[in-house]
């Protein structure tokens, strides 16, 4: 995707990412996992197969839980590189929450569903797509390191 991010990172920065979400009984769930197939990087689509269990919510509520874990290296730098879509804003909000948002080797964001169904990446905090980074070192300063190569962070 990006030569320059592609050579910055090393070959095994990142471990897995892990990927879920939720469609609620008024969203079509095709629609919801489109949108999740967004955010993936365009090469390696087809190799995310997402897990689907019913659930049911506070007042009985269907509610389907999306889940798939990507831990193939290549696929795994590819959608951390890929985040590099990210706007400018959600990118600096990036760096100074960063310290809440890196735990234990890894890296949390929020994604919106919607912004992501057109094809966008944004941050958000409702109904959102989860995702979770996870690094094979973790050490917070190697980790906002690694983003600020991949493009992610400013």
């Amino acid at each position: 995707m990006r030569a320059v991010a592609e050579a910055a990172l090393p070959r095994t920065s990142v471990a897995y990412v892990d990927i879920r979400f939720f469609a609620h009984a008024t969203e079509d769930p095709d629609r919801v996992v489109e949108a999740a197939r967004n955010v993936l990087p365009d090469p390696f689509v087809e190799n995310v197969a997402f897990k689907r269990r019913r659930l049911l919510g506070h007042f009985g509520n269907p509610i389907t839980l999306f889940e798939a874990r990507i831990d193939r290296d290549e696929v795994a730098r590819a959608f951390l590189e890929n985040l590099s879509r990210l706007r400018d804003t959600d990118k600096e909000a990036l760096q100074r929450e960063a310290d809440r948002r890196i735990h234990g080797g890894s890296l949390y964001l929020r994604l919106d569903k919607q912004a992501a169904l057109g094809g966008e990446f944004r941050l958000c905090t409702a109904d959102p797509i989860h995702v979770r980074i996870r690094f094979r070192g973790r050490n917070a300063e190697d980790i906002v390191r690694l983003c600020r190569e991949a493009g992610v962070l400013l």
